[in-house]
C-alpha cells in the first residue's frame, strides 16, 4: 500500500524528473466503447465539492511496480461531497478503488446538488473497509444500497489492493458487480417498508450526480467512466411496476366529482345508494361537457367540475404530467384530500404563486409545510411532472425531478381534528382553467 509520503512526492515534483528517477511508465485509462471518462488524469474538471473537511479531495500519481497512475484522492482527516458537475439518469459506471485499512467512503448515485443527507435526499452505495471498527448492521457493509439493501460479502479486496467495481441503475433496478462478482441487485420497486420510504425520498429519484462521500478516511480512485443508458418515456406506457390510470384515448376509468357539499368525500360517503346514484349521474355528465381525452391528453376546458378515479387507493406512488395556462391554477388531491397545488408561479400577484408548483396548498402551516421547498416549475406551456408518494399520512413530492415537498403531513381539509381518510380517490382539480394531464401512472404499495 502507498502511503501519503508517495503522494506528496509525486505532487511535489516535476512528472520528467519522476519517470527519470523511478524509471516507470504511465498506465493508460480504460477505453471502452460508448464510455466517457469522468477524470482526465489531472484536475477535478468536471467535479464541484460541495463539503469540505480537511484537505478535501485532490489529484495526484500513485507508483505502483513501476506504473504511474492518476487518481483522484480523498484525503486522510479530509473529505466531503465531491459530486460530478453533469446529472445521469440511467447509467453503467466503472471505477477502480483501493482502500486504507478501516477507510469509510460511499458512492453518490441520482443525487441533488446539495451539502447533505445524500444517503437520504439521494441513494448511497457503500464502500467501506471490512476492517472497518465500528458496529454494522448488514445493508450497511461494502456495496449495499445504504440503510436499505444489503450486498452480499466476501468480493471485497484486502486494504492497500484495487479492486474494481461496476454500477448499472436502469430504471428502478440498482446492481453492483465488485470484482467480477455481483454483490446487489436490489428493485426499488420491492421495497415497501412504510418508515424506510419516508426517510429515503431519494429511492424515487430518476436521475441526478455521481459523486464520492468522504469520511475522513485515505481512499483513492482511477478509472472513472461512465455509459449513459438511453431511456425510452412512451406517452400513456407505464414503466415497470406501475399502471396506466389513463389509455390515452378515453376517460375509461374516470368519473365526474358531485357538485358541493358532496365533493366532500365524508359527506359523499353518508348518502344512501340512491341518493349517490343520482349524484354520480348528473357529475358524469358534467364530466362529458367539460373533459375529454384529446391527442394523448386529458383535457379541461376550464369550465365545470373536478375529475376523479372511479377507484379508491391507499398508499401509493403517483405520475403525473400536466400543463396549464397563463394564470391557471388547479392541483391534485390524494385520496379525495386537496391538495398538491398547481399553478403559474410568474403570472399572479400572490406571492404564494411565486414560491412554485408542489405545495399543499391546503396546510395551515403550523408544523406542515404548505409550500414548496423550492420553485421548480418549467415555463407555463411546457409540460411539468409530478412523482407523488402517499405514505399514511405523509407526503413527498418531487417536481420536474426536484424534491419540493419532504415528508410532510397532509392535512385533513374536510376535518382538522382527524388525519387524511385512509382511502380516497385521486382527484385532477378544475379551478377555471384550461388544464391538460398525460402519463397518469400509480404504483400501489401494499
Amino acid at each position: 500500500m502507498h502511503r501519503l509520503s508517495n503522494r506528496i512526492l509525486s505532487q511535489t515534483l516535476p512528472v520528467l524528473f519522476l519517470l527519470a528517477v523511478a524509471g516507470c511508465q504511465f498506465a493508460q485509462p480504460h477505453a471502452e466503447k460508448d464510455f466517457t471518462s469522468l477524470f482526465d488524469g489531472q484536475s477535478l474538471k468536471g467535479w464541484q465539492l460541495l463539503t469540505h473537511k480537511g484537505d478535501g479531495y485532490g489529484v495526484t500519481n500513485l507508483v505502483e511496480n513501476g506504473v504511474t497512475n492518476a487518481v483522484i484522492y480523498c484525503a486522510k482527516g479530509g473529505g466531503g461531497n465531491l459530486l460530478s458537475e453533469k446529472t445521469y439518469s440511467d447509467f453503467v459506471l466503472r471505477f477502480d478503488f483501493k482502500l486504507t485499512e478501516g477507510a469509510n467512503n460511499g458512492l453518490a448515485i441520482r443525487a441533488p446538488n446539495q451539502a447533505s443527507s445524500l444517503a437520504y435526499d439521494g441513494m448511497e452505495l457503500q464502500i467501506l473497509d471490512d476492517a472497518y471498527k465500528g458496529k454494522l448492521k448488514p445493508e450497511q457493509f461494502h456495496g449495499s444500497l445504504y440503510n436499505i439493501a444489503a450486498a452480499k460479502k466476501g468480493a471485497l479486496n484486502p486494504a492497500g489492493e484495487w479492486n474494481s467495481q461496476e454500477v448499472v441503475a436502469r430504471g428502478r433496478r440498482i446492481t453492483v458487480r465488485l470484482n467480477g462478482t455481483q454483490i446487489l441487485d436490489v428493485d426499488i420497486n420491492s421495497i415497501t417498508d412504510p418508515a424506510t420510504l419516508v426517510k429515503h425520498p431519494g429511492l424515487f429519484r430518476p436521475g441526478g450526480h455521481i459523486g464520492f462521500l468522504g469520511h475522513n478516511d485515505e481512499v483513492f480512485f482511477k478509472n472513472i467512466r461512465i455509459k449513459e443508458l438511453v431511456k425510452i418515456d412512451l406517452s400513456n406506457v407505464p414503466p415497470k411496476g406501475f399502471r396506466a390510470l389513463f389509455n390515452g384515448t378515453t376517460l375509461a376509468g374516470w368519473q365526474g366529482l358531485a357538485a358541493r357539499p358532496n365533493n366532500n368525500p365524508i359527506k359523499r360517503a353518508a348518502l344512501t345508494p340512491d341518493q349517490r346514484r343520482t349524484v354520480q349521474a348528473e357529475a358524469d355528465a358534467n364530466m362529458t361537457a367539460h373533459w375529454k381525452a384529446e391527442n394523448g391528453a386529458i383535457v379541461f376546458d376550464g369550465q365545470g367540475r373536478s375529475l376523479q378515479t372511479k377507484r379508491d387507493y391507499r398508499d401509493f406512488e403517483l405520475l403525473v404530467d400536466w400543463k396549464i395556462t397563463a394564470k391557471g391554477d388547479s392541483g391534485i388531491y390524494l385520496r379525495g384530500t386537496p391538495q398538491v397545488q398547481m399553478w403559474d408561479p410568474r403570472g399572479d400577484d400572490n406571492p404564494r404563486a411565486a414560491k412554485g408548483s408542489g405545495g399543499l396548498y391546503n396546510n395551515q402551516g403550523e408544523g406542515n409545510a404548505k409550500d414548496p421547498l423550492v420553485n421548480a416549475d418549467h415555463i407555463v406551456g411546457d409540460w411539468n411532472r409530478f412523482r407523488i408518494l402517499m405514505i399514511d399520512e405523509r407526503v413527498h413530492v418531487f417536481l420536474n425531478g426536484k424534491l419540493v415537498v419532504k415528508n410532510t403531513i397532509l392535512e385533513n381539509l374536510w376535518d382538522r381534528t382527524q388525519p387524511p381518510l385512509r382511502e380516497g380517490a385521486i382527484e385532477l382539480q378544475a379551478h377555471g382553467s384550461p388544464l391538460w394531464f398525460r402519463n397518469l401512472y400509480i404504483r400501489e404499495i401494499q
